[in-house]
């Protein structure tokens, strides 16, 4: 009889699927090893959300863990994992070096959710006014911290194909180290469309997004600064939505329904909010990874205005869903059009379909993901030996890092 499996995962924060993408991810992973027999332990220092998903209805051990406590290193030697799973670099940087102390043969996996350190360099560059380089990311601190965690684990989640390509040319990170997940769904036919609101039952522009999230409060300003204006002035009777987990004062502040732009909020339900609306706009302008708005945005058959940073390493190079487009003045004419001509609207939701299908299928990832971690079980020890730069991270970091959170722990005491 096989020995079930267990797979440790400790999160930056609770999963909040409905507030926001990383949620989602975090819940198909869940999902994957769930359904591949692993028996989870759910972890966390954060607190608890009024928001965040009953692990326990699937089937997850909930666990409250401590920052720089050494009751982490009881709690994590008793479980002791076949595979831990890393939220994020930061969340390896607290507590990886424990688990390579006391559970050394736990395959130790790090979800990225998306680079950091490109997310933060664009925002850099945008903040200066100047364009983004590759190189910017070479001094980007964050980067050294980011490509240190990578190199340690056992293999990172990979999120964008852009990202992958960065990794391997700009870091020369070994592919062996990497492996590409991309957002994964399930197949859509075109008559799936005919169960969608029909062109002629959908209303309004749409954005969704959560607030905590920077990218999504600077698209807002945008939206309300430089695209809101023209398509109102074209457009007289136009409205848009505005919807997004954790709404500051300032995001409050924008909301005027005089000028048909309304600041709605917490999503009860995005899917449904998406699916009557007649077109999303996300005039996106710094970040990095995939935009789980837009893969949403084609699962419920909306076409989609972005820039190239919103679409990046989303549609392999397919006619869009919509428009991807930079000058906000175009973008507010494509807007028109998009929401305006009928056929445009239609063959825009077939473009989804296709991205769709192409790019984000459950079937192409699964089995490898489940392969190679099983793969890692039965032989880590070649994977490492291979990995001297991890190894040599690992040695130093171990200790730095061990040290300082040794005296926070005896500070706090």
């Amino acid at each position: 009889m096989n020995q079930i499996k267990k797979l440790l995962i400790i999160g930056f924060v609770w999963p909040e699927p409905k507030s926001s993408a990383a949620g989602g991810r975090m819940m198909q992973l869940i999902s994957i090893f769930k359904e591949n027999g692993f028996e989870i332990t759910f972890a966390s220092a954060a607190q608890d959300s009024d928001f965040m998903v009953d692990l326990f209805e699937f089937g997850v051990i909930k666990k409250n863990i401590e920052l720089n406590s050494s009751s982490f290193d009881d709690f994590v030697a008793e479980l002791n994992p076949d595979v831990v799973l890393f939220d994020r670099f930061m969340i390896e940087e607290q507590f990886g070096w424990r688990v390579v102390e006391k559970c050394p043969k736990a395959i130790r996996v790090l979800d990225t959710e998306d680079l950091h350190c490109l997310r933060t360099a664009r925002q850099k560059a945008f903040k200066e006014n100047r364009i983004f380089e590759l190189e910017d990311l070479l001094s980007e601190e964050v980067a050294k911290r980011e490509i240190a965690s990578i190199l340690r684990c056992d293999v990172s989640l990979i999120i964008s194909e852009f990202e992958m390509s960065i990794l391997k040319d700009v870091f020369k990170i070994n592919e062996d180290l990497l492996f590409y997940l991309p957002f994964l769904v399930d197949e859509m036919k075109e008559g799936d469309l005919l169960e969608l609101p029909s062109f002629e039952k959908r209303n309004d522009f749409v954005f969704i997004g959560n607030f905590l999230h920077e990218p999504n409060w600077n698209t807002v300003q945008y939206l309300k600064e430089a695209i809101w204006p023209s398509i109102k002035k074209d457009f007289p009777e136009a409205v848009l939505k505005v919807y997004g987990a954790y709404p500051s004062q300032k995001v409050l502040q924008l909301h005027q329904p005089k000028n048909g732009f309304y600041i709605m909020g917490r999503a009860e339900d995005a899917n449904e909010i998406v699916k009557n609306a007649k077109v999303v706009l996300a005039p996106i302008r710094f970040g990095a990874g995939l935009k789980g708005k837009l893969l949403e945005a084609m699962q419920c058959g909306t076409p989609s205005i972005t820039t190239s940073v919103g679409s990046e390493a989303m549609y392999a190079n397919l006619p869009w869903n919509g428009f991807i487009e930079d000058d906000p003045a175009e973008f507010a004419k494509k807007a028109i059009e998009l929401y305006q001509d009928e056929n445009l609207w239609k063959q825009s939701q077939k473009n989804g379909i296709e991205i769709i299908n192409k790019c984000y299928q459950k079937k192409d990832y699964l089995e490898k993901l489940i392969s190679l971690t099983n793969s890692l079980l039965i032989d880590s020890k070649s994977h490492r030996l291979h990995n001297f730069m991890g190894n040599l991270l690992q040695h130093h970091a171990f200790k730095s890092t061990m040290y300082m959170s040794k005296w926070i722990e005896a500070k706090n005491k």
